[in-house]
């Protein structure tokens, strides 16, 4: 466990954030364990990011029948979608205006009563009801592509969403569960958070909002993203509403 101070800690933080130029999943894997070995347990970023690693990793270490489809725009959407992530903590360490969406997880780091789930859902809420439809976008641009519902880059994104749909609630249930071994927390608490947010329909509506965002420019653009980043910001505060004292 860290001794740092959060004030020292974050120094620590923005560095790593600022100088993640990230171009492999080894290079994504490796910043988010930089991060999770400077956190101390105290500060809710620590469980969105490991839960993040811990996903990350899995992932990378089981692609479908021992290979994906489009090997080439998976890798390099993820890293994508992992650099919004690193700019969002940079941005925000460095006083730079940052999306309600990741507002909502930040505000209330050091926050007690929260648990370490709501933390972690709540980074995830940020990260792809926000950041993934633009992830999509500047991957395609990137590799020059505009994937098709039956194409093999779609194919790709469904069957990550059915390793993360099996492996969520493991990997939640391990975030309540102390270095004893113990549950530490409320796990009867995962069933009713993922009840309202499930992590295949937020992935699916992300593609979805990819499709629209494409066809916008202008004003229109910005204000579908505004609007999405106010709904995204209030359900990430809903699901970081601590718990009730007990009487």
């Amino acid at each position: 466990m860290s001794t740092l101070s959060s004030g020292t800690s974050d120094q620590a933080l923005l560095q790593i954030a600022s100088n993640a130029d990230v171009k492999t999943i080894a290079d994504v894997i490796a910043t988010m364990k930089s991060i999770d070995a400077l956190l101390p347990e105290n500060d809710g970023l620590k469980w969105f990011n490991r839960l993040y690693l811990m996903v990350t990793d899995d992932v990378n270490a089981k692609p479908p029948g021992g290979a994906w489809q489009s090997p080439e725009w998976l890798e390099h959407l993820d890293v994508v979608f992992a650099g919004l992530y690193f700019q969002a903590v940079a941005d925000y360490l460095g006083g730079q205006e940052i999306p309600s969406s990741w507002s909502a997880l930040f505000e209330v780091r050091f926050k007690a009563g929260i648990d370490r789930i709501q933390f972690a859902l709540s980074g995830m809420n940020a990260h792809i009801n926000h950041d993934l439809a633009l992830a999509l976008l500047r991957t395609d641009a990137d590799l020059n592509v505009v994937p098709a519902p039956d194409g093999p880059q779609h194919a790709d994104y469904e069957s990550v969403n059915q390793i993360l749909n099996s492996l969520m609630p493991q990997v939640l249930t391990m975030l309540a569960t102390d270095a004893l071994g113990y549950l530490a927390q409320d796990t009867g608490k995962i069933g009713q958070i993922l009840a309202y947010w499930n992590i295949c329909k937020a992935r699916d509506l992300a593609w979805d909002f990819a499709d629209h965002l494409r066809n916008l420019s202008g004003i229109g653009h910005d204000a579908a993203l505004d609007a999405q980043d106010a709904i995204t910001g209030a359900l990430g505060r809903a699901i970081l509403t601590p718990a009730e004292p007990q009487a």
